[in-house]
């Protein structure tokens, strides 16, 4: 997949030692090349597969067109020089993968082009740290460039359109664009394999975690029938308990005695509280032995469900949550908190609420909407300001649950390799759909890059150091390599083709699907701003970083001991 390189003499395989310039150097471009020439063909609507072998020889090759997949299914390469370039384009291109979910095969490129020519520049007697902060100054141009250009985006026939732009898959972006439509750019969007071969839908009232009643029996109280979240279509509908108005008892405690649960149900039942969710951490047998005996409608009808969460941080985060939507106050283990302290003001209200065995839900939470809206804006501003994927993501699930929206995408297909790839392909667009809601949009086909070389150009006429001329024409010529690639696979011819939107003027770009360079945004051809800059900014980071690395050091390869 790679092609072939000459590994290092046998006796260095696996020794430490240190490689100086210029093999470093050498070393490093081989390896980067080699990774990102197998990801140049994913980039573009006509993109091909790359073909992984399985660790099983029996089983036929995984076909991919994603980026980030085809690093993160690359663990080495024979030449251990080589091998630390590939595993710096690996790490960056995973991090893009994660952060916007497309955009991997864009940045790869961009990034080659730059470190390419840079390692040349390098070789005619250029300075490493002055190109290097010289970039960087090129950089901030660029983004100040591509910030203006963002538009916002909405309406489900937009969203469809932008959503086709990324997976050029028409079903799949008509679907995601009503999906995203209804649910919002927070709301909460799964998506599983389907019994069929056509995509399916389905949309989800209320708010729900991952979170199961804790007996089978309970779902007995109330029996009410209906999909569960995750079933398929068709499916047969599975048995929940569903409780009308309920009061909503919300802590971490583990219940172990059922004489721990007196107070509780004691309270409820002096306050007229006809229904009862107690969340908490675990309840005991015992304990759910008392809730199932007590099962006379007229007086009191509870249920138990698990804390929603894991990790002690996600169940905190899910109680503070449940309090904002319902009004309820928190019972806190750590705060030495107990069932026995439980008054009427630390129960929360909603219209309605279920659970079974795999999930916990409450649609017409209670409380206050200004303490809902003021909890909903501080998530909404610490997503923003984070940095971290995963804290961004797990901020985003829970400002889509408050606010309500939640769906459900069944991916149909004729084999179970087709399923996965489309299944794949279907989650990179949702989150590239997601980050152009939040942060708008431009003009598509590597277009809103060719667009940024004036400025630069500008610059350059102004120059008069060398490193920083260098600098603007190593980017000038960078920014075009995506459409270029785009061009290239195609069929077309990349210099024909760049001369025509030369000749064609601003916001106009190659349409790989017609043919034929038109306007981008009258063709409705767009990419995520957040995507696009993120592409951008790593790719001259990195660039930089890898131009001024001068040194290798391999270490020893771990000893493998057995441990019994």
């Amino acid at each position: 997949m790679f092609g072939s390189s000459p590994p290092p003499p046998p006796e260095r395989e696996y020794t430490p030692y240190v490689v100086f310039q210029p093999a470093a150097g050498q070393g490093l471009q081989r390896g980067i090349n080699q990774m990102v020439n197998a990801i140049r063909p994913t980039l573009g609507p006509r993109s091909r597969f790359v073909a992984i072998g399985k660790m099983d020889r029996n089983r036929s090759p995984e076909l991919v067109d994603n980026g980030g997949v085809i690093v993160r299914r690359t663990l080495a390469l024979p030449d251990r020089d080589a091998d630390m370039g590939a595993m710096f384009v690996r790490q960056m291109v995973w991090r893009q993968h994660e952060r916007h979910g497309d955009g991997t095969a864009t940045l790869a490129v961009l990034f080659q082009s730059i470190f390419n020519q840079g390692v040349t520049y390098l070789a005619s007697g250029g300075n490493a740290m002055l190109l290097r902060n010289y970039l960087e100054k090129g950089l901030r141009l660029i983004l100040a460039e591509l910030a203006a250009m963002a538009t916002s985006i909405e309406g489900e026939q937009a969203l469809a359109r932008l959503a086709e732009s990324i997976c050029y898959d028409p079903a799949l972006a008509r679907l995601l664009g009503e999906i995203f439509d209804i649910i919002g750019e927070y709301g909460r969007l799964e998506v599983r394999d389907g019994s069929g071969r056509e995509l399916e839908r389905e949309y989800v009232e209320g708010i729900y975690w991952d979170a199961p009643i804790v007996s089978r029996q309970m779902m007995e109280i109330i029996q009410k029938k209906g999909p569960a979240p995750g079933s398929q279509p068709g499916e047969r509908p599975l048995v929940r308990a569903e409780l009308e108005n309920p009061a909503i008892l919300i802590s971490d405690l583990e219940i172990q005695e059922p004489r721990d649960l007196v107070p509780a149900l004691s309270m409820a039942i002096k306050n007229q509280v006809r229904n009862l969710v107690i969340v908490a951490r675990s309840i005991s047998d015992n304990a759910i032995a008392v809730l199932l005996a007590n099962r006379n409608p007229e007086k009191l009808v509870a249920i138990g469900v698990k804390t929603p969460g894991t990790l002690l941080d996600d169940m905190a985060d899910a109680m503070r949550d449940l309090a904002a939507l319902t009004g309820g106050q928190p019972l806190w283990s750590a705060a030495g908190d107990t069932l026995a302290r439980l008054t009427p003001e630390h129960l929360g209200r909603a219209r309605r609420a279920w659970a079974d065995l795999s999930y916990f839900g409450i649609v017409g939470g209670g409380g206050d909407p200004r303490v809902l809206r003021d909890h909903i804006a501080a998530l909404r501003a610490s997503f923003r300001q984070t940095e971290d994927a995963d804290a961004r993501k797990k901020l985003r699930e829970r400002i889509g649950k408050l606010m309500g929206g939640a769906a459900m995408l069944f991916i149909g297909a004729a084999t179970e390799t087709e399923m996965a790839v489309r299944k794949e392909l279907a989650v990179r667009t949702a989150d590239a759909v997601r980050g152009a809601m939040l942060e708008g949009v431009m003009p598509g086909g590597g277009v809103a890059l060719l667009d940024c070389r004036p400025a630069l150009q500008r610059l350059l006429k102004q120059a008069t150091d060398l490193d920083e001329r260098a600098a603007y024409r190593i980017l000038i010529r960078g920014l075009e390599e995506p459409a270029r690639t785009l061009i290239a696979n195609a069929g077309a011819d990349p210099s024909e083709i760049m001369a025509e939107i030369k000749h064609a003027g601003p916001g106009h770009g190659f349409d790989a699907a017609a043919e034929r360079v038109i306007k981008m945004t009258e063709a409705d051809i767009w990419d995520a701003a957040s995507t696009l800059r993120g592409a951008v900014t790593t790719a001259v980071m990195s660039a930089g970083l890898a131009l001024t690395t001068s040194v290798l050091v391999h270490h020893r390869k771990p000893t493998q001991e057995f441990n019994p």
